[in-house]
């Protein structure tokens, strides 16, 4: 089990190699560059290399890449210029990530708690009215836009049946203490129930929005494995045997099933990083999402790399732990 610890550890440090590579020739591709970006319309050209010199970006680039490799092990990324100018870029990152690992959190839940069950009974099902309805709905929850979903949650449960907030993760004017960042894990460590079940409901609609697609992705895998395994001799060797429904459910059925559904869990981790971009700018959600989106639109450089980076390391750090967990569930994983 170590090895192959070990061989995955390799594999994700060589990932993140690649992907600083990526990204450094990527920003310093873009139209206008850093220097543009931080000048402005007070550009001039004795300026710009002056600027160019004092960043050393004058330097060769194989030169500029190791110095921005060392700097990044160090934790600096550079200062946002127009996100939240003079702030530390990690600092941002760092500051933002909570909103983002809780709306994901809740988001992730609603697709499991939802998409196992739903999948499961469905192939139990197989060719019922019930399997048809939820295999079309999931077929919606993939082809419909996540920010489509958003707007339409937005507008009918907040804006015309006021039944839920419009936006933001909590209401304006509310006293409530911060301990970790996590509006509603806040609310219940200091026993704070009003701000607890505010910021609960301000998670409703976004995590609901956010959820769809891994919702149709859970549930269709689950169906599938699920129909697979029902197919498999020693299936029908334990149904010949006598043994219950019960037994030949958790031992034989969802225990070899749920292989293919961890993957897919752990997988979607990114998926709701990603569609976490479109999900907070339509709920106003200050998270690491709406930060990657403003660094987009302002050109902030310094934010995009700490951004991308960070949430390309939580993907690839999600997905070791997903290899892990499913070396424990399957043991001949560990000898590929």
């Amino acid at each position: 089990m170590l090895r192959f610890v070990v061989r995955r550890l390799l594999q994700m440090v060589g990932v993140l190699l690649v992907l600083s590579l990526l990204v450094f020739v990527w920003l310093r591709s873009l139209p206008g560059g850093p220097v543009s970006a931080l000048l402005g319309e007070r550009q001039t050209e004795a300026r710009r290399e002056a600027l160019e010199q004092a960043l050393g970006l004058d330097q060769p680039l194989p030169v500029q890449y190791v110095r921005f490799m060392q700097r990044a092990l160090q934790g600096d990324f550079g200062v946002s210029t127009q996100v939240l100018p003079g702030e530390d870029a990690l600092d941002i990152f760092l500051s933002r990530l909570p909103a983002t690992l809780e709306l994901s959190f809740f988001a992730l839940v609603i697709a499991v708690a939802l998409g196992i069950p739903l999948g499961y009974v469905a192939a139990r099902r197989k060719g019922t009215a019930l399997d048809t309805t939820t295999v079309i709905f999931s077929l919606v929850g993939v082809a419909v836009p996540v920010f489509f979903t958003a707007f339409l949650l937005k507008y009918f449960f907040a804006v015309e049946w006021n039944l839920l907030p419009v936006s933001g993760r909590q209401s304006i004017g509310l006293d409530a203490t911060r301990v970790t960042g996590l509006f509603v894990l806040d609310g219940i460590l200091t026993r704070e129930w009003d701000a607890a079940w505010d910021a609960l409901k301000h998670l409703v609609l976004p995590s609901l929005a956010l959820a769809t697609i891994p919702f149709a992705v859970v549930f269709r895998i689950t169906r599938a494995s699920v129909l697979d395994v029902l197919d498999e001799d020693y299936v029908r060797t334990a149904e010949a045997k006598g043994l219950t429904a019960r037994v030949i459910r958790g031992r034989h059925v969802l225990r070899n099933a749920m292989l293919p559904v961890v993957t897919t869990v752990g997988l979607q981790v990114g998926a709701l990083l990603s569609g976490a971009v479109l999900t907070e700018t339509v709920f106003s959600w200050r998270g690491v999402g709406q930060a990657l989106a403003e660094g987009f639109l302002q050109k902030d450089y310094p934010v995009l790399q700490v951004l991308i980076m960070a949430a390309a390391a939580i993907y690839v750090l999600v997905n070791l732990l997903v290899d892990i967990t499913y070396a424990l569930i399957d043991p001949r994983i560990r000898t590929r």
